[in-house]
């Protein structure tokens, strides 16, 4: 039995990427269709937030002399490149997607509206929410906070390279330590780095708890779905 009805899913863009370290791996993302069909398959509602890291940063981009604004939408394009990535990869094992953009693109996506969100969502689609918020100097991860608070989802899914919260970066220190649980506070008065400050600020004015775990294991989607104790929560 799901322990959620409703949850949003936070993809790093370079998930997509396998091994790589830029570009689509189809089979990566073939994989990944897979168990977000098996969690959706078990009755669980879905919304997708796909990065763009895989094809393009805007602040690195910003930082090769392009301006801001400029390379933050060329970022948030990537995003819709990820997205139809991930819709074909669910459609073509029968599970019914919408791509919806906060940036009109009509012929290739739906315009993102809440409503219309949530009732894809009621009729078992996975809605996949692209292109960001539309608006500059906000990453991915306060756009999947949005789009989570606005379709009233029960959690955020953030699939990270790590098992969890640490104390410092595990993949450079091995001496760090895993929280099982964290507060919001904790996570921005220590800088913690899991989602950027106004993602968390966002979750904490609004009680929505974060759970961050392992997307390499395989099988932990359908594992947080169910309510088992994988990676840190947040709340």
């Amino acid at each position: 039995m799901p322990a959620y009805k409703r949850i949003l899913l936070k993809l790093s863009g370079e998930v997509l990427a396998g091994g790589a370290e830029f570009g689509i791996d189809a089979d990566r993302v073939r994989g990944l269709a897979q168990e977000i069909a098996g969690v959706a398959g078990a009755g669980v509602q879905m919304g997708v937030v796909v990065g763009g890291g895989n094809i393009f940063r805007g602040l690195s981009g910003a930082g090769r002399k392009l301006d801001r604004v400029t390379a933050d939408h060329m970022g948030m394009l990537a995003t819709v490149i990820n997205s139809l990535a991930l819709s074909d990869a669910l459609e073509q094992i029968g599970v019914a997607t919408r791509v919806m953009t906060a940036i009109e693109m009509r012929p290739i996506a739906e315009p993102y509206i809440r409503r219309r969100a949530i009732r894809h969502l009621e009729k078992g689609r996975v809605a996949i929410f692209a292109a960001g918020t539309s608006n500059p100097y906000f990453s991915t991860d306060t756009a999947a906070t949005l789009r989570a608070l606005e379709i009233k989802a029960d959690v955020i899914v953030k699939a990270t390279r790590v098992d969890g919260v640490y104390d410092r970066d595990p993949l450079q220190f091995t001496e760090a330590v895993r929280f099982s649980e964290v507060s919001y506070l904790e996570v921005l008065a220590k800088g913690l780095g899991v989602m950027d400050s106004t993602a968390i600020a966002m979750c904490r004015d609004n009680k929505l708890p974060i759970i961050v775990f392992n997307l390499n294991t395989t099988g932990n989607i359908m594992r947080v779905a169910m309510g088992e104790p994988v990676g840190t929560v947040i709340h």
